[in-house]
């Protein structure tokens, strides 16, 4: 994704970090393979690759001490292993799992002003849905995460007590008269 140009063109999928790279303070994560004209783009620095990331127990603090204060997180799917995301453009083997991931974008929810996300390359299939489950998912945790300590001013009584089994309520749950 890291391409100025591909096949004849800047607006291309395999061209969609490339500006971002140019101007702001690009971290990537989870990286598996790479155009040789990639290499000569990349921050060696700041691209955290999915081999070593293995043998290194703290790469995610690693990645959230390269960060900003603010930050817009792009997901690309594709940084998933495809053991549990099959419907993506470019599949590769040796990605990031299911519970690092969630670790990973909690520690950055917590520690860092997320300003933005967005989820990519989802690329569905009509004959398994789990991909799409899965990005759903990964985006609502995503939004809990940013909203985890925000209060929600509405009129709808979600707290629940423990001797009527229900809301706020001084109904009890059961009349004593219907034994």
């Amino acid at each position: 994704d890291l391409r100025e140009s591909y096949e004849g063109t800047p607006y291309n999928h395999a061209c969609a970090v490339y500006e971002a790279s140019q101007n702001t303070n690009l971290v990537q994560v989870g990286i598996r393979s790479m155009d040789a004209i990639e290499t000569t783009i990349m921050d060696v620095e700041k691209t955290f690759f999915a081999h070593e990331m293995v043998d290194d127990d703290y790469w995610i603090d690693k990645v959230v001490d390269l960060l900003g204060e603010n930050v817009f997180i792009t997901f690309d799917l594709d940084a998933l292993d495809p053991s549990i995301m099959p419907s993506t453009g470019t599949p590769e083997p040796g990605g990031l799992l299911w519970y690092e991931t969630l670790d990973f974008l909690k520690q950055v929810f917590e520690e860092k002003n997320v300003v933005g996300f967005d989820i990519v390359e989802l690329c569905p299939n009509s004959q398994d849905r789990s991909s799409d489950f899965l990005a759903a998912k990964l985006y609502y945790k995503m939004l809990s995460f940013k909203f985890k300590d925000e209060a929600v001013d509405d009129e709808y009584d979600n707290t629940y007590d423990m001797n009527t089994g229900g809301g706020n309520s001084s109904l009890p749950k059961f009349n004593d008269d219907d034994e």
